[in-house]
């Protein structure tokens, strides 16, 4: 990994702060954390992250603390240790942004994923919240293998055993969590959507940490641990 950063990197983010940023931002995200993946070099962009979240350098702060917030989310504990100024910091921004996120669903949850990754959580924070955006996650029943589609948006609520949208395969109920039997991250996460006005994030998360029913071999799984195992 680079002791510091390369003056490529220094120079891409000299460019922010003019008429071409979204051109700029596109190639940031392309080069540190293409297609969702984090490198070892992406972590070398945390301090000029970190500026531009918190005012200090040009540049959009929310971009800045969804970039970080994806590359936190891979760091393991000596990254931690070593960004821990930056990470408390991009912290401290993006908790009052995800406050302020009242309105659309995907903003809400990459925020949130943020504050999780900068919180230490390493799980949740790891794109696994993303499918609460669509209401739905492809999974593999731990029964018999059959992959499965866990529904819960605008087609309705159940787990099917194949593309429900284009066809009309077996389906099974999802049984959702009651809200006073989830843990306490969910817990969290279903109060602060709600907080947030964020109904149908909140409802997801009941399906997401709830069970669900193969509608192949109708064994029952959680469906939060599946989740993990594909994503």
């Amino acid at each position: 990994m680079s002791a510091r950063p390369s003056d490529d990197l220094r120079a891409a983010f000299a460019r922010l702060g003019g008429e071409e940023d979204q051109k700029v931002w596109s190639e940031l995200w392309d080069d540190l954390c293409h297609q969702g993946s984090v490198y070892d070099d992406s972590f070398l962009a945390l301090p000029f992250l970190t500026a531009i979240a918190t005012g200090r350098a040009a540049g959009e702060p929310v971009e800045a603390v969804l970039m970080a917030g994806l590359i936190v989310s891979e760091a393991d504990e000596e990254r931690t240790a070593r960004y821990g100024e930056e990470i408390a910091e991009l912290l401290s921004v993006a908790r009052p942004l995800l406050e302020a996120a009242k309105d659309g669903v995907p903003a809400f949850v990459y925020l949130l994923q943020c504050v999780l990754a900068f919180e230490g959580e390493r799980v949740w924070s790891a794109t696994r919240l993303e499918g609460l955006v669509e209401g739905e996650y492809e999974v593999e029943c731990p029964h018999c293998s059959s992959e499965l589609f866990i529904a819960f948006g605008d087609h309705g609520t159940f787990a099917s055993a194949g593309d429900y949208v284009t066809a009309d395969p077996p389906k099974a109920p999802l049984l959702p969590a009651p809200p006073s039997g989830l843990d306490a991250l969910p817990a969290r996460l279903r109060r602060l959507a709600l907080e947030s006005g964020q109904e149908e994030v909140a409802r997801g998360l009941t399906y997401l940490f709830g069970r669900a029913a193969c509608p192949d071999c109708e064994g029952e799984f959680a469906v939060s641990e599946q989740v993990e195992e594909r994503y």
